[in-house]
């Protein structure tokens, strides 16, 4: 095996969400935060560009030849024009597939890290970024994996308020859901909202200080996540109703919700209880921030 990049889980900690423009692309406002657990990438010698899944949810990307991981790769290739080389890469799935975590995006950026430094590229970072953007919404955030205010179409990055240690619990009903199918049923409600970045600290002191000012804010495909997949709020609903959630809210267009608590105990402890529960679900807890380094 050659090198290693860790691909975090992104976690949308408000999400506004305006109408669309002329070619139907909603602009967004969010503050956007990265886990300490997600999924990897890595290199080894193939006779061509090529990729390997494995992981708890490789088989939920069975079949799919355009992987973003793939997909990096060539864009990555064709803005540094060279030839393209006989590597391979391996993607170890960690994070649940369409969840709202920005997996894909995050895989993506990985690599796009990865092969740079593998080819020897001359492209600085911004070059680099751009490629990650034109692979879409989430990409130029998840080349990063770090803390980030997200506008535009998600391209326009700023610079995150100062963010406390935070831990949480990310619950997934293990049931996928379509991004294009919430944004039609949010087109539908018609419920769009302001993008300016709303006023908040310089910097947030506790986890307790910080939900109280996320309460404010909301996620805006909240109600047509769940309106797709229902199990979303059922999953919602068992976050919220916990005293160690300070705020529970849905990540993204779902289907992963999460909770932030005040610890790392009250974050065991309240995975733990809903792991007794409904052991069926995909549930984590994890400390909230980034960038997280990669593997050793």
């Amino acid at each position: 095996m050659g090198s290693t990049a860790f691909a975090p889980a992104k976690l949308n900690l408000f999400l506004h969400v305006g109408g669309p423009d002329a070619d139907g692309y909603h602009p967004i406002c969010s503050l956007m935060a990265f886990a300490d657990l997600g999924d990897t990438v890595e290199t080894f010698a193939a006779d061509a560009l090529s990729l390997r899944v494995t992981g708890p949810f490789a088989r939920e990307l069975d079949g799919e030849g355009d992987n973003l991981v793939l997909r990096a790769a060539r864009a990555l290739i064709a803005a540094g024009k060279r030839p393209t080389p006989p590597i391979g890469l391996s993607l170890d799935k960690r994070l649940p597939v369409a969840s709202g975590l920005g997996g894909g995006s995050s895989d993506a950026g990985a690599a796009l890290r990865l092969l740079r430094k593998e080819f020897g590229l001359g492209l600085d970072d911004d070059a680099l970024e751009a490629v990650a953007a034109s692979l879409g919404a989430d990409g130029a955030a998840c080349l990063w994996g770090a803390p980030a205010i997200a506008q535009g179409r998600g391209e326009r990055l700023s610079r995150a308020p100062g963010l406390p240690p935070l831990d949480a619990v990310l619950v997934n009903p293990r049931v996928p859901v379509s991004t294009a199918e919430v944004y039609r049923r949010f087109d539908a409600l018609g419920r769009f909202s302001d993008v300016a970045v709303p006023a908040m600290p310089e910097a947030f002191e506790d986890a307790a200080e910080l939900a109280a000012w996320l309460s404010g804010q909301r996620n805006d495909l909240e109600a047509a996540a769940i309106a797709v997949a229902p199990d979303v709020g059922v999953a919602l609903d068992a976050l919220a109703g916990e005293p160690e959630a300070l705020l529970a809210r849905v990540s993204g267009s779902g289907g992963t919700c999460f909770a932030l608590c005040a610890s790392d105990i009250e974050a065991e402890g309240l995975a733990e209880r809903l792991e007794a529960l409904c052991p069926h679900w995909w549930i984590e807890r994890c400390r909230l921030g980034g960038p997280w380094p990669d593997p050793a």
